[in-house]
This record gives C-alpha cells, sequence and structure tokens, in this order.
C-alpha cells in the first residue's frame, strides 16, 4: 500500500475567525499555531504548508495569568554594544498589543522560512474589526476556563 504524500496545491486554505476576548495568551496562542501549521488535518505532513488563514481580533482584551504583566519581558537587541531593549507585557500592551499575540504563535512556530511562510498567514487586530469579511472567516470558537468563568 501506498502512503498518501499531499503536495502544495491540494491544499484548499480555510480563514478562521478568532474572538481573543478574555481568552488567555497561551491557550490562544497554541490553537491559532496549530491551525496555521495545519496539524488539525488527516493528511498534515511536516514539511508542507498545510495550514490555513487565522485572523485574530480583540487583541487588546487578552488576559494573562499570575504576574506575567509585570514579569514577563519581551527583550530585543540592536547588535550594538549596550544595545539590549526590555518591554515588559504591560507596556506591550499599551503600544501593540497586537504584537503579543503575534510573538506567542511564531513562538510556536517552526523556525526558518516554512515557519515564516506559516507565520504570515496571521492577521491580528486591537479592535474588533478587520478588513478580511470578503474571505468569509468562519468563527473559531477556543474553550478556555477563564471566558466561562467570566
Amino acid at each position: 500500500m501506498k502512503t498518501y504524500v499531499p503536495r502544495r496545491g491540494d491544499v484548499t486554505r480555510a480563514w478562521w475567525v478568532v474572538d481573543a476576548d478574555g481568552l488567555t495568551l497561551g491557550r490562544l496562542a497554541t490553537v491559532v499555531a496549530t491551525r496555521l501549521r495545519g496539524k488539525h488535518r488527516a493528511y498534515f505532513t511536516p514539511f508542507l504548508d498545510m495550514g490555513d488563514h487565522v485572523v485574530v481580533v480583540n487583541a487588546d482584551k487578552i488576559v494573562l495569568t499570575g504576574r506575567k504583566w509585570t514579569e514577563k519581558l519581551y527583550r530585543r537587541h540592536s547588535q550594538y554594544p549596550g544595545g539590549l531593549t526590555e518591554i515588559t507585557a504591560r507596556d506591550m500592551m499599551r503600544k501593540h498589543p497586537e504584537r503579543l499575540v503575534e510573538h506567542a504563535v511564531r513562538g510556536m512556530l517552526p523556525r526558518g522560512p516554512l515557519g515564516r511562510r506559516m507565520g504570515r498567514k496571521l492577521k491580528v487586530y486591537a479592535g474588533p474589526a478587520h478588513p478580511h469579511a470578503p474571505q468569509k472567516p468562519t468563527p473559531l470558537e477556543i474553550p478556555d476556563a477563564r471566558r466561562a468563568e467570566a
């Protein structure tokens, strides 16, 4: 019996929209990364981009547990001596709330050209509006204990 290996043209990409209002960042990121990677498909192939497009709205209403708002640091370096810049999760949320979600999801994707191609299918917006209505995205429900309490 032969093993079926899909080709790049065999993939039909769906569009999903996720409302991040009240969701925990890590739980949201794992579901989104799984969709971007294509691991939800029966014919998942690790070396191909099998994933769907994901639109995340209300990124400014995500939740972090514990003391992560003040203790979680995002670091970048300018490659010059003394060029390390640190920013807390609270400050990142104030300035660029969509970057919190992008950073969490991209950390769960493969490194290299394949992961970058998967990451380009992620669209994150701070508010409830997005310009991808013509693609008719399907709502993706993410079960979260925190959202059930509210």
